[in-house]
């Protein structure tokens, strides 16, 4: 695995663990020689985890819409950066510069861009693993609930095992790499 999309949150936060997370993911990225694919932001989290991969001197490409850059200003020292025209193009586009997938703590698109990448999975589109970085008890709730979902059976096992979840950025890394 050579590049990881990570979701996150572009919004600055009031719990310090996700920051710090963001921090120790980056490293680890970086000492693993794992390119960061992300949304390119340079606000919140995502400038955080990007700051953190390049001060290790890691590879950070960003992906950013056309219409975000005059509301999120692009990170400034991106290895790469690439601005598409829409959300639709922006996540395919990290789909496929991604060989896996991380979510971090964040808003409404960062559970949309987990649910998509979880749903092609499951849906055989793609074999790329699917991770939660559960920082905090960040994402606790919304796995209780896809346990509930299962036990309904709107979820099989399989998919609901298909999500590799940790609360360490590098024992998430490792199980990702022993699953490609």
């Amino acid at each position: 695995m050579k590049s990881v999309a990570v979701f996150l949150g572009a919004k600055e936060v009031r719990n310090p663990a996700y920051k710090a997370a963001a921090v120790e993911l980056g490293k680890a990225l970086a000492t693993r020689e794992i390119t960061l694919v992300y949304g390119g932001s340079n606000t919140g989290l995502m400038r955080t985890l990007a700051d953190a991969v390049l001060a290790e001197n890691g590879t950070v490409i960003g992906v950013s819409v056309d219409s975000l850059v005059h509301h999120e200003a692009p990170h400034q020292h991106l290895t790469e950066l690439h601005i598409t025209a829409n959300m639709h193009e922006r996540k395919s586009k990290m789909a496929q510069l991604a060989e896996g997938f991380i979510s971090m703590a964040g808003g409404i698109g960062t559970l949309e861009e987990f649910f998509e990448v979880y749903t092609w999975a499951r849906l055989g589109f793609h074999n790329k693993p699917v991770a939660l970085l559960n920082t905090d008890h960040y994402f606790d709730r919304m796995l209780q609930f896809l346990d509930h979902a299962e036990s309904e059976g709107f979820v099989d096992h399989q998919a609901r095992q298909q999500i590799i979840v940790d609360t360490d950025p590098n024992n998430l890394l490792t199980v990702m790499l022993k699953s490609v």
